[in-house]
């Protein structure tokens, strides 16, 4: 003969499976916020790491007009590895993407004054010159 558990007995299991359940979504959920903690702005890597996302922007874009670095909004980076998150804002220049000195080039006046905000998450490998874009994403003002 086959015995069957009570009822009481599988709800309680199921009301423990559901505590389990919200439990891992709760601490997955406090993980991923602590995911990223604040860095210097000032670090050899992530300065290089800047540079690179603006000259990535710049070879995007359609516009023959390139963009220069203005702010980093935020600068982070991974707990326990070397992928940085960095928001940063950029305006648009009169001078070409090609054109040699663009740091120093002056930001477009009236109509063609323009602005954009990206997020970019990288993960630097500098010392060979090589990065990987994770995610990014840039919205124009």
């Amino acid at each position: 003969m086959h015995s069957q558990l009570p009822v009481h007995t599988l709800k309680t299991a199921m009301l423990w499976k559901v505590f389990l359940l919200v439990g891992l979504i709760v601490l997955g959920i406090h993980e991923c916020s602590f995911k990223f903690i604040e860095t210097n702005k000032n670090d050899e890597y992530f300065v290089i790491s800047v540079e690179y996302v603006v000259f990535h922007f710049n070879e995007n874009q359609d516009d023959n007009f390139a963009y220069k670095f203005l702010r980093v909004r935020r600068s982070q980076r991974e707990k326990n590895n070397l992928i940085y998150l960095i928001d940063l804002e950029m305006g648009r220049t009169i001078c070409e993407k090609h054109d040699e000195d663009i740091d120093n080039c002056p930001l477009q006046e009236g109509q063609g004054k323009r602005k954009a905000r990206c997020t970019y998450i990288l993960e630097p490998q500098a010392w060979i010159t090589q990065f990987t874009i994770l995610n990014s994403t840039c919205v124009k003002t």
